[in-house]
């Protein structure tokens, strides 16, 4: 299923969830991830308080993921994927490029292979394109 949604209501979603983990990639391509209080600013994500190798690893590999765990057990998870800059010594804007709600489906039995492409989990696509007014 998929409902696409504004930057005001990706606001609303991030409004839902306590934190996140930002992951940036670090120079031998391994993750690093940082617990983070990212607030909506205009079109971007702002996060501030960030560490040397953040800012350092978002600065060389600007492509970074955001993820928002859920409040509660079976909730659904934020993941917004962004294009990162860097506004300060410790301040990353983040402009998102792709962001789904997400949690996976319970099976009580053994399911079938997917087809390829099929979303297996229950998750929802959130368009960061201008819905209608």
């Amino acid at each position: 299923m998929s409902i696409p949604v504004d930057l005001a209501e990706l606001a609303e979603a991030v409004l839902a969830h306590d934190y996140a983990y930002l992951v940036t990639m670090t120079e031998r391509a391994t993750a690093h991830v940082v617990a983070v209080e990212p607030v909506v600013d205009g079109e971007v994500l702002r996060i501030t308080g960030l560490g040397r190798r953040s800012v350092g690893n978002a600065a060389a590999r600007t492509d970074v993921t955001l993820v928002w765990p859920p409040r509660v057990v079976g909730g659904h998870s934020l993941i917004v994927d962004g294009h990162a800059v860097t506004a300060s010594g410790t301040t990353v804007l983040i402009a998102p490029s792709r962001a789904v709600l997400h949690r996976p489906t319970p099976h009580e039995e053994p399911v079938a292979a997917p087809e390829p492409g099929a979303c297996v989990s229950d998750c929802v696509e959130l368009s960061l394109t201008p819905g209608p007014s």
